[in-house]
């Protein structure tokens, strides 16, 4: 398991299919941290697309339920371990007899219970109010406490490169992601892993580029979490830059996409290439570091990324606020200068139909599309010249979530 560079020959990758925690979200898709409603079903299948055609291409890819299952059906001692992990997990309301008896029961019943449904009450977190009677007898009511409905973005709860570091995500909502991908990490993957602490971080912000790695700032990372992932010991390049992301200057700090994490204005498709929105990439402060000798990191300079990009001899692919507001830039980089990207066309006609932007940000978008006369990424004139194979998928409805390919997929593996 190693990662050194984005455009590396990839392997392998872990997904996880969305299930009926994506319920939630649909129903209230905002304080689930989705951008909006989709429809589930086509959704699905966009999902199993994305996952034919990197098996097409010669990756291996892991679905994160069947890894859990699988392994539990196998190995009865990790079995118990998902026994012990569900038994710590699920919580029961009522009188103290009620609690009692209940948690009794369940440590005496769940060696019966397939790994599928254990694997299911992981992601649904389920509680159980004992405390009705009805007619004396007793009526349970069952909550899910935080159903991870945001899981299948698999990038952002860790970062490999030498080992897989274990992120602190930011959000609430998000959080108890990481205790089921260290879980795999730790125990079924045999990985060395470290875990952020003291900071947020989050994997859609890590980029790793050869002897060097950008690590990204902003509304998730924060540089604490930056600075710890840096020092983790999991990293091992010569030099480490930490961006702070950019907004557009016409947003006046506006919480959406622009600044996520670093693939959402940046990405890298082939060595020496980058696809970004360069007047982002022109704001986005950046500051240098180096390892010395004893393998420590010092602050070398203060720069921009778009400026240190420069020097180190990249030529640059732009894209337009339309390109970049419909994820263009979360494409996957399956080997150097191949590529699996959205069709952001279609994207971007479904945020307009459903009024995903406010008025100023509308029409700033539409002037943007029109300049374009239809050719928007990946079917615009810069990618052809530069010689970038890509491979076209629809993923318009699954990116409700906040995300394209690269957010969809924990890559585990590149050469």
């Amino acid at each position: 398991m190693r990662i050194q560079a984005e455009w590396g020959r990839l392997h392998r990758v872990i997904m996880h299919r969305p299930g009926t925690e994506i319920t939630y979200a649909m129903l209230a898709p905002k304080p689930f941290l989705f951008e909006r409603p989709f429809n589930y079903s086509i959704a699905k299948k966009e999902h199993e697309t994305l996952q034919s055609v990197l098996e097409e291409n010669g990756v291996r890819v892991n679905i994160l339920g069947d890894l859990i299952v699988n392994e539990a059906d196998k190995k009865p001692s990790f079995r118990k371990k998902l026994e012990n992990k569900i038994l710590s997990l699920v919580n029961f309301y009522g009188t103290s007899e009620s609690m009692e008896s209940a948690r009794n029961d369940m440590e005496k019943n769940i060696g019966y219970i397939d790994s599928l449904s254990l694997f299911q009450a992981l992601i649904m977190e389920p509680s159980i109010d004992l405390k009705e009677y009805v007619a004396g007898i007793q009526y349970p009511r069952v909550y899910s406490n935080l159903p991870l409905a945001n899981l299948y973005f698999m990038r952002d709860q860790q970062a490999v490169s030498s080992g897989a570091l274990i992120g602190n995500m930011k959000m609430q909502q998000r959080r108890k992601e990481t205790d089921i991908t260290s879980f795999v990490f730790k125990e079924i993957l045999k990985a060395k892993i470290k875990r952020i602490n003291s900071g947020f971080f989050e994997g859609g912000d890590f980029m790793p580029a050869g002897d060097f790695c950008l690590i990204g700032t902003g509304n998730r990372t924060n540089e604490a979490g930056a600075i710890e992932a840096m020092n983790s010991g999991i990293f091992d390049f010569d030099r480490i830059v930490i961006i702070s992301n950019p907004i557009y200057n016409f947003m006046d700090g506006h919480d959406i996409m622009i600044n996520m994490h670093l693939d959402t204005y940046f990405n890298i498709p082939a060595a020496g290439i980058v696809i970004t929105s360069v007047e982002l990439s022109k704001s986005a402060n950046a500051t240098v570091y180096f390892r010395e000798s004893d393998g420590k990191y010092v602050e070398d300079s203060k720069t921009t990324l778009y400026e240190f990009m420069s020097g180190e001899g990249y030529n640059f692919i732009d894209l337009g606020i339309s390109e970049q507001l419909s994820y263009s830039s979360n494409f996957l980089t399956i080997s150097d200068g191949k590529i699996i990207a959205i069709d952001s066309s279609r994207v971007i006609d479904k945020l307009l139909i459903e009024n995903v932007f406010d008025n100023p940000t509308r029409e700033i978008i539409i002037k943007d599309m029109q300049s374009r006369k239809g050719r928007m990424f990946p079917d615009n004139k810069e990618l052809n010249d530069h010689r970038i194979d890509v491979i076209k998928i629809d993923l318009s409805e699954i990116t409700g979530g906040y995300g394209g390919a690269h957010c969809m997929t924990s890559t585990i593996d590149r050469s």
